[in-house]
């Protein structure tokens, strides 16, 4: 330890960490570990950034060079705050220099130094070195971040890595730089493997959003119930997922079938999954286009789907079926149909709506349309996060999701319906 002792707060978190009644010892073990090598899966609002907070501190205090990096600025600020209030006592006594602009504090003329730079990839984090190298979302950067850039950092003073992440969604895929986006969870499990072979180099750790003690679970419970079984697993209970037991999606089969353009398609609808028909999405209304093309296939081509008012629900559907130049309008009639219909046409009384009837279950109904992504007939012309993501996400027997049941009731309205087609010849799909 530096000559200068730990500051108040610092002591107070260290503490914290380990209340009774307040534990939270994978923290603390996470805060205190000295392995050359840590990697941390934990859950949203699960204490990460204090504990890498006050993990950075310390070591700072210690007399070492110390480098957080995280994707966004809005990342490093927040750590930034947390650095800056656990040294507080040291800053205001003029122990240390504060550099704001550069989000540095450093003990002059020495190495001793914290840093909190922004970093996606191998060429943002250049231009530095330390001896402790914090990779914050490191689900979300680039590879290189660390092997090409980050380890030759380490090698003035056989230094420390520090991994953490929360398991990659859909959704964070989607912005992830990296070029496998589940790296994170690859490295987490090959450290496992080490771990479980006698290495002593590597450590891991893993917490979820609940095991932090000071967030309300009052809170945490009424957050869960919006989200989707897939999302609750990654989110929170921050597990790695490849594929939801019994969903009848997988991510690789989406992949699979994935387009960028589409044939010319003999039939276009909207549909419309009004909000209050399912439990899951909360107010959101479903509005999803899909299209038979010449070629017999179905293709899932935009996803308007939205919390809103009825009137602007209507006026975005709307705006799907102008343009992509739909033949129609659908909304199921078991459930709120003659409503859909009713507002539609309060926005615009000229436009083709059929009202379809759900004569079978949700789940015999999306069986056939995920039997068409089996037979590669099915697919999503270009990528859509939060639709994949409930796809992927819902098992049978769970109440279907908003995006999810518009898609279906589109695609299925395709298969079972003959339509003229623009050229005026009648098509039974």
């Amino acid at each position: 330890m530096s000559a200068v002792a730990l500051p108040s707060a610092v002591t107070v978190r260290l503490r914290n960490f380990n209340r009774p009644g307040k534990e939270h010892p994978q923290a603390h073990a996470f805060v205190e570990c000295d392995a050359k090598r840590q990697i941390a899966r934990a859950g949203r609002r699960g204490a990460k950034t204090v504990t890498l907070a006050t993990k950075a501190v310390i070591a700072f205090l210690e007399g070492r060079r110390v480098l957080y990096t995280a994707p966004t600025t809005e990342q490093t600020s927040t750590f930034w705050k947390e650095v800056k209030r656990a040294l507080a006592e040291p800053l205001e006594a003029k122990v240390f220099y504060k550099n704001e602009t550069e989000q540095v504090i450093e003990l002059r003329n020495t190495d001793q130094r914290i840093r909190a730079k922004t970093a996606w990839n191998a060429d943002t984090l250049r231009g530095d070195y330390g001896d402790l190298l914090i990779f914050d979302e490191w689900q979300l950067m680039n590879e290189d971040a660390w092997e090409v850039v980050g380890a030759p950092m380490l090698l003035d003073n056989d230094g420390t890595a520090v991994f953490v992440y929360t398991p990659p969604s859909i959704r964070s895929r989607s912005v992830s730089k990296a070029s496998d986006p589940r790296h994170a969870p690859r490295m987490f499990a090959r450290v496992q493997t080490m771990i479980a072979r006698g290495d002593t180099r590597w450590a891991a750790f893993h917490w979820t959003s609940h095991d932090n003690p000071f967030i309300s679970e009052s809170g945490l419970e009424e957050i869960t119930l919006d989200m989707s079984r897939l999302a609750f697993r990654q989110e929170i209970l921050a597990e790695d997922v490849e594929d939801v037991p019994g969903a009848l999606w997988t991510q690789k089969l989406i992949d699979d079938t994935r387009v960028v353009t589409t044939p010319k398609l003999i039939r276009i609808v909207v549909a419309i999954d009004p909000p209050g028909t399912s439990r899951v999405g909360g107010a959101e209304a479903g509005i999803v286009a899909s299209g038979l093309g010449e070629d017999a296939h179905y293709y899932v081509l935009k996803d308007a789907s939205r919390h809103a008012r009825p009137e602007q629900w209507a006026k975005a559907a709307l705006d799907v079926y102008d343009l992509l130049e739909a033949d129609a309008i659908i909304g199921e009639s078991n459930f709120g149909g003659e409503m859909v219909e009713s507002v539609v046409r309060a926005a615009r009384k000229e436009v083709k709506f059929s009202l379809v009837s759900a004569s079978r279950g949700k789940q015999v109904r999306a069986e056939p349309v995920s039997a068409l992504s089996e037979r590669k007939m099915l697919h999503l012309a270009g990528v859509f996060t939060e639709l994949e993501e409930q796809m992927t996400g819902w098992v049978p027997g769970d109440p279907s999701p908003d995006r999810m049941d518009a898609m279906v009731w589109g695609v299925t309205e395709l298969m079972q319906r003959p339509s003229k087609n623009r050229a005026g010849a009648t098509v039974w799909s």
